[in-house]
Formats: structure tokens, C-alpha cells, sequence
């Protein structure tokens, strides 16, 4: 961390409290005060326990499940900050949900990761701090400076720590092939595609896997895993192709439905995530799931975004 003396605030919601206490720890700061509670049908009641007239505050809140909860408290507190005459608000979104949902699909569909844009903005956002965005496009929805960090660094250290070398990344659909295609080069493996079709809506069917992959050892990486309907599905494929050993690795653990069970029931060994979601109760009970933590890094973009110190190279 850098050497300057820090002076800001930092408050959290109810999504990741875990989180943020790491992050102020590594910051060598106390988390402020909010009461985020609930009247009796159900409405959210903020209110904010500290001075924060002229001076600079980070808001940590992942947007997950309950999304819809996570995303008004967000907003609600974005709210009472700029109504307390605070100088600068900053969003820090370790997980940006209905980033999914950032274009037109069909006739009549919103574009959700626009809206929820605007809503940070109107509440009174002035930067925001989030982590691999599912589509880097939806950093100009924004209005405001949006500053996307990326995982990789806290993923490849424990990646480059565990495994010798003769990997092969693999991307578990055609999206993600820039995506691992840089994996593979800091790490200096391979990269394999797996061919991903739909015979119908919501069945994801792996057809084919391009790429040299027998008798390998196989990380799949992905920026999320939702219901795993996607990754199991590679990971049989690439089992068929004689893969010696099926890994994963991911940022975001969205891990709904069907998931956990999906993944118990799976040859795949292991799972490497960070904590920019927490497990559900489900999730945290699964031997195959590892987690790691990006507060030193969220936490570190914190400060320099503060003292205006490059964030990018914390990438380079």
C-alpha cells in the first residue's frame, strides 16, 4: 500500500460485509457507521452514523442475491450521502449485476446494465469501482469514471503457485476466448475452445473442443458461474477428449440453483473463486469450491483512485 495517510470514508452495506472489513483492514481503517435495516412491510430504512460533510466516501456493495435489496440499498445510501453533503461519492461495485443483460437480444427487452447505469448516476455516484464486467462495453453507459479492475493477478499468483507448468486454458464458450487467450499467455500454456450450442433455450449443449487437451491438465476460466449448466457441460467434453485433470477458476460465484449440485456431480476438481460474491450456504459447504480474496486489490484501488495514482498499472 502506498505510504500516504489516507483520509475518507468507507461504508458497506448488507451484500458483503466480509468484504469490506477486509478491505478496511487493509487500508488500515475503520469501517463507518449505517444503520441498513428494514421497516416492518418490507422498505429500506437508511441512515447514515458519521460526519461526512466535504469529504471523500467509498461504498462497497456487491449487487447479488437478493439483487434487487443489494441494488436499492446501494442506491438508497448513494442517496442519503449526497443529501449529507458528502464531496465525492464512489461506488465500489465488486460484483455488477444485470451486467448480463447489456444489449438488445430480442424485440422488447431492456437493456438492464444501461438502467441500473443511470441509476447510480441520478442517485449521485460521481465514480464507480467495479471488477470484470462481463461486457467492458458497459463501462460507457456511464457517465461518470468507471474504473473495471480485474481479478487475474490475485487468480494467476495462486494459478502459478499450485500447478506446474503444461497448462491449458480453456474457454468454455466462444465469448470468453479473449478472455482465456490472455490467461494462457502470462502463464505461458495452452488455449483450447470449447464449441458451445443451445438446442434449446436455457440448455447449453458443448458439441466440440478445439484444441490439444489429452492427457492435460485443464483450467477452465470464466468471468462468472451462474447455474454451471455451462461449465459442467465443458467439463464432460473435455473429459471425453482425456483431459488428466479438470480445474476452474472464475471471479464471480454467482452459484444459483441448480449449481452446487451440478458441480458435486461433476468429474471437475476443483474451483478457484474470489469473495467479490460470498458463497450461499450451499456454495460454503462444497469441497470443491476454494475461495480467494481481492480486498488487497479492491482495497488498493481505493487509495489510489483517491490519491490519484494509476490505477492500470496495478494491471501491467
Amino acid at each position: 500500500m502506498t505510504t500516504k495517510k489516507p483520509n475518507f470514508c468507507i461504508f458497506t452495506g448488507n451484500s458483503n460485509p466480509d468484504l469490506a472489513d477486509k478491505i478496511c483492514e487493509y487500508l488500515e481503517r475503520p469501517l463507518c457507521g449505517a444503520i441498513v435495516q428494514r421497516f416492518s412491510d418490507g422498505e429500506i430504512r437508511i441512515e447514515i452514523d458519521e460526519n461526512v460533510r466535504a469529504k471523500d466516501v467509498f461504498l462497497v456493495q456487491s449487487t447479488c442475491d437478493p439483487v434487487n435489496d443489494n441494488l436499492v440499498e446501494l442506491l438508497l445510501m448513494v442517496d442519503a450521502l449526497k443529501r449529507a453533503s458528502a464531496r465525492r461519492i464512489t461506488a465500489v461495485l465488486p460484483y455488477y449485476g444485470y451486467a448480463r443483460q447489456d444489449k438488445k437480444v430480442a424485440p422488447r427487452v431492456p437493456i438492464s446494465a444501461k438502467l441500473v447505469a443511470d441509476l447510480l448516476t441520478t442517485a449521485g455516484a460521481t465514480r464507480v469501482i467495479t471488477m470484470d464486467l462481463h461486457a467492458g462495453q458497459i463501462q460507457g453507459f456511464f457517465n461518470i469514471p468507471v474504473d473495471n479492475l480485474y481479478a487475474a493477478p490475485v487468480l494467476l499468483k495462486y494459478i502459478k503457485a499450485n500447478f506446474d507448468k503444461g497448462l491449458v486454458i480453456v474457454s468454455p464458450d466462444a465469448g470468453g476466448v479473449e478472455r482465456a487467450r490472455a490467461f494462457a499467455k502470462r502463464l505461458d500454456a495452452g488455449l483450447a475452445i470449447v464449441d458451445k450450442r443451445r438446442s434449446a433455450p436455457n440448455q447449453a449443449k458443448a458439441m466440440a473442443v478445439i484444441g490439444d487437451v489429452k492427457d492435460k491438465t485443464v483450467i477452465i476460466q470464466d468471468d462468472m458461474i451462474d447455474t454451471a449448466g455451462t461449465l459442467t457441460e465443458a467439463v464432460n467434453a473435455i473429459v471425453e477428449r482425456g483431459a488428466g485433470e479438470v480445474h476452474a477458476c472464475c471471479v464471480h460465484p454467482v452459484l444459483s440453483g441448480p449449481a452446487v449440485d451440478r458441480i458435486n456431480a461433476s468429474p471437475i476438481t476443483s474451483i478457484v473463486c474470489t469473495d467479490s460474491i460470498p458463497l450461499n450456504k450451499k456454495a460454503a459447504t462444497c469441497n470443491k469450491i476454494k475461495v480467494l480474496s481481492i480486498s488487497d486489490l479492491v482495497g488498493e484501488a481505493i487509495i489510489r483512485s483517491y490519491t490519484g495514482d494509476s490505477v492500470t498499472s496495478l494491471f501491467v
